[in-house]
Order: C-alpha cells, then sequence, then structure tokens
C-alpha cells in the first residue's frame, strides 16, 4: 500500500477519542509518525473531569486511551507515539516539542484538536445564566491550549520552511453555534488558522481549519446506544444521524491535505470534511461519501426534517 506520508512527522494535540483519533489514524494510514496527545491514559482518566451535568457527550469515565489511539495508528501502516500532555500546561507543551526535535528534529504536521469542554457546556441557557467559571475553563482548554500548542510547534516548521498546522473546528461560517460559550471557542478556532496562516505564509507554513460533519464518535454512538456495526438504527432517534460519518473521513481529508503540494493556496480558509471528500475522492471507512454541508443545507438550515 502507497505511504505518502512515509517519513512525515506529525502531532495530533487531542487524540484520545473523536475526531482527533480519527485524525491519528488517518495519518498513520499514509505513512505518518504521529504523537497522540491528550490527558487520558491507561493509568488514569483525564485530570479534572467532572460529571455532565447539561451534556450528554459529557467525559465522565470514558474508556479511550492515548495508547490505544497510538496502536491504533501502528496498526495502520504509521507509527504511533503516546504522550500525555495537558495542553492547558505550558511546561508540558515545551516538554513535548523539545521531544518531537530531539527525537526526529523535524515537524510536519500539527493537528489542533485539543477539546475538554463537553462536561463545561450548558445547553438550553441564555448567556447571562451560563457559568462563569466553566465559561472561562472552555476559553483555557479549546482556545488557549490551542495557542499555546501552535506557539512551540510551528518554530520546527519555519526552521524548515514547510509544514501544516490544522485547527479542527465545529462549523465552517460564523453563525451562531446555538450557546455563546461554544460558539466562541468554535469560532476562534477558525480565527486563530486565519492569523496564523498570515504570519506563516512568508515561511512557507501553512495553516487553515477544518470541521467535520455530523461525527459519529465513540460518544455519540453511545449516547445512541448503537455501535460501528449498526450505527443507522441511531436515525429512529435522530433522523440527521443517517448523514453522519466517522472520525476517520475528516482524518483522510486532513491526510490528503498533509500530501497535497498546493496546500499553501488553502492556507488561512475553512474545510468540512465533505469539502476535502470530494476534491481528493476521500471514502469514509464504510466506502461511503456523507455530504453533512449538502444535507444540512436541505434538511436542517431549511427545517425540512425528513
Amino acid at each position: 500500500m502507497r505511504r505518502p506520508l512515509a517519513g512525515k512527522i506529525a502531532v495530533v494535540a487531542g487524540a484520545t477519542r473523536g475526531a482527533g483519533r480519527g485524525i491519528a489514524c488517518a495519518l498513520g494510514e499514509a505513512g505518518a509518525t504521529v504523537y497522540c496527545t491528550g490527558r487520558s491514559t491507561r493509568q488514569g482518566r483525564a485530570a479534572g473531569a467532572t460529571p455532565r451535568p447539561s451534556s450528554p457527550f459529557a467525559l465522565a469515565d470514558r474508556p479511550e486511551t492515548i495508547e490505544e489511539t497510538a496502536e491504533r495508528v501502528t496498526a495502520a501502516g504509521g507509527t504511533g507515539i503516546a504522550v500525555r500532555v495537558d495542553h492547558t500546561d505550558e511546561d508540558a507543551v515545551r516538554a513535548l516539542f523539545t521531544r518531537v526535535r530531539s527525537d526526529y528534529g523535524r515537524l510536519d504536521v500539527l493537528v489542533n484538536d485539543i477539546w475538554g469542554g463537553d462536561e463545561l457546556s450548558e445547553w438550553g441557557a441564555p448567556f447571562w445564566e451560563l457559568s462563569p467559571a466553566k465559561g472561562r475553563l472552555m476559553l483555557e482548554r479549546a482556545v488557549y491550549t490551542h495557542l499555546v500548542t501552535a506557539r512551540y510547534g510551528a518554530p520546527l516548521m519555519v526552521e524548515q520552511k514547510s509544514g501544516l498546522i490544522v485547527e479542527v473546528t465545529d462549523g465552517k461560517d460564523d453563525a451562531y453555534r446555538g450557546n455563546l460559550h461554544y460558539h466562541l471557542v468554535k469560532t476562534a478556532a477558525i480565527q486563530l488558522a486565519r492569523g496564523m496562516a498570515e504570519e506563516l505564509r512568508p515561511h512557507g507554513v501553512a495553516a487553515l481549519a477544518v470541521t467535520p460533519g455530523f461525527l459519529r464518535s465513540e460518544a455519540m454512538l453511545e449516547h445512541f446506544g448503537v455501535t460501528e456495526a449498526n450505527w443507522r438504527d441511531g436515525a429512529t432517534r435522530d433522523p440527521h444521524f443517517i448523514a453522519s460519518e466517522t472520525p476517520l473521513y475528516v482524518g483522510r481529508g486532513i491526510a490528503a491535505l498533509a500530501v497535497d503540494l498546493r496546500v499553501h493556496e488553502k492556507s488561512g480558509r475553512v474545510f468540512g470534511s465533505w469539502d476535502l471528500a470530494d476534491e481528493y475522492g476521500i471514502r469514509d471507512a464504510d466506502g461511503s461519501r456523507p455530504h453533512w454541508g449538502r444535507y444540512y443545507k436541505k434538511h436542517v438550515r431549511n427545517g425540512e426534517d425528513t
């Protein structure tokens, strides 16, 4: 099998589960060496996780670990390296990239998928009733972490005059996302990509944002009481679930971006997994090609729940 990213070094920050795990595995499929970072390890789950009061997708006692992700990366054809990193800890982030420099002397792809906001999300309440403390912590976990991780990863790329930084977000535009704190951090990821693109462009480094569609993550499967084998049954609870995609789908799109010699032309922009699938001929794990952008426009934005 062709491995176009063989010899390339990637860091997927926030690779424990969900999109981060799928992205790490897709980079592994393409042959990359992938540092898989996160807080949940086989020695213990993410520190600071709290039982969720309002989100069905909070961390709670989820079983996924960075070690398991790294093993999946290796099984897919790459080399997975698990490194426990709390990305709110600047010293830990600095140490991560010091290790990457020592191990390989280069960095080709950095994916910022750090989140940690599910247990902080308070859906169904106006912003004046939201907890300021939870909002501040969400900003730290989902914006500051991206800033500090890019700050220590970018110099390796600037030195080699090549590389790609990907900000993973939710949604392509500025449309309101239903909760002020959530809206703020997810649109901030897009603005981070745009700003970094401007400063990195003279150095030959690209930065852009990517969003999955309706993500069929581990937590989402659990929420709907299904597995990947019978996931379509979840559409009985939410008809939109029929248009969902696995985390590998957006990962394969990012892997294709990492191979694209003209990726600099995309710097500063935001792409959906479906956009990348159309452009690069990508298919999901089951061979399908979900298109959340088209589905959303027809069935959700226009209120046509079919």
